[in-house]
């Protein structure tokens, strides 16, 4: 993503900014797919710093997800335009839309509620020490949610975008 038009910054990147205290800060919890199976640790929380919102989580895999992906074929990850690639050292973060998700504050356990863990399995990953585009954003949302594939197709690349259910917290 090129600076002059970034929009998304990791939380910790943004001096002043904090979660409001109605919020629980779920860096360090674990996240598990509706069948409880680990999917990885929350890294981060990527803000749209316009909007003033977490829209997503920043997860760091589990090695076991990433051993169940490796003999598999995916999608160019981000940044390598469109060429088959083999995942890199770091390749290990991936996004979820926090609206896609559900906080347990009793167990500290963030549990994604419709997506499974073959999905996660097969998502495309990024380097943390990167910053992704638009198209792996769209690219990530249409394997999550792969019968609104045309929702996610739209030109947007302002803030609306984010306008969706997928990016409501709750």
């Amino acid at each position: 993503m090129e600076n002059k038009d970034r929009n998304l910054y990791r939380l910790d990147e943004l001096s002043g900014y904090k979660i409001a205290s109605n919020y629980s800060d779920v860096r360090g919890w674990k996240i598990v797919d509706a069948d409880n199976r680990t999917i990885g640790k929350i890294d981060n929380l990527w803000v749209n710093k316009d909007m003033k919102r977490v829209v997503y989580l920043d997860v760091n895999v589990d090695k076991a997800l990433i051993e169940d992906s490796k003999n598999e074929v995916h999608d160019a990850i981000a940044g390598d335009n469109g060429r088959e690639f083999i995942y890199k050292d770091g390749d290990s973060h991936i996004i979820i839309p926090i609206g896609s998700v559900s906080i347990n504050k009793d167990t500290k356990i963030v549990m994604a509620n419709s997506i499974g863990y073959n999905t996660f399995r097969k998502t495309n990953r990024y380097n943390q020490h990167d910053n992704f585009d638009r198209n792996y954003e769209r690219r990530v949302m249409k394997s999550y949610y792969p019968e609104d594939q045309s929702r996610f197709e739209s030109e947007s690349d302002d803030d609306s975008f984010y306008n969706r259910r997928e990016f409501d917290s709750h």
